[in-house]
């Protein structure tokens, strides 16, 4: 048999397969990161002086830096999962932005904050209650980067798949940051990093596992 018509058999019950659209990959996630936070008023979950706390220096630093890091993040996962990219240049890039918005949080402490002890200031008890549900808030996105990871071919699963974690826990915590009723920038950084580094770690031991590596 010719190398053409071994390739015509093996090829002869392939079905055409959708071009990948980071347009539309990026729509989906926009999408289910707004159904999350559309859901968490209905569910109680919403913190209850969001009307008086809405244009505070403190929520507009929480909210809009968590939000820029999603859509770095997201943009990087998506991206990521191309066969040509390199996700190492992202997650350098997402780890620059998470430190400039830490450098920023010490600009909105609220007065007082700085003269707490450091166990009262953190509150670890609440703290594992924040990061949990940011674990469980970005369980679905995570699964949803998951299946575009499988459908598209990273050369790279496993850095595309720390991506896809740190950007599964950006969205979480900017869920989450409409919900939690801590003001203290170092309450946030502490407890949504680790809520953000479980999800990455998971999601970089997970996703890769149907890929060759």
């Amino acid at each position: 048999m010719s190398n053409e018509a071994l390739i015509a058999d093996l090829s002869s019950d392939l079905v055409p397969v959708r071009r990948r659209s980071m347009v539309r990959e990026g729509a989906l996630l926009f999408a289910l990161c707004g159904l999350e936070l559309a859901l968490a008023p209905a569910t109680g979950l919403m913190r209850a002086d969001m009307h008086h706390m809405g244009g505070s220096p403190y929520l507009m630093w929480r909210v809009g830096s968590l939000g820029l890091l999603a859509i770095a993040a997201c943009v990087l996962a998506v991206r990521s999962f191309s066969p040509t990219a390199r996700p190492r240049h992202g997650l350098m890039l997402a780890c620059g932005l998470a430190v400039l918005a830490i450098v920023g949080g010490a600009a909105v402490t609220p007065a007082g904050m700085a003269d707490r002890g450091l166990l009262d200031r953190i509150n670890p008890a609440s703290g594992m209650m924040c990061a949990t549900s940011i674990f469980v808030l970005s369980l679905p996105i995570m699964a949803l980067l998951g299946a575009l990871m499988r459908r598209a071919a990273p050369t790279q699963p496993r850095r595309s798949a720390l991506v896809a974690g740190i950007a599964a826990g950006t969205c979480g915590a900017l869920i989450f940051a409409f919900c939690c009723p801590f003001n203290d920038p170092l309450y946030v950084v502490v407890w949504y990093s680790v809520g953000c580094a479980a999800v990455a770690a998971v999601a970089r031991w997970c996703l890769p596992q149907r890929f060759r590596l």
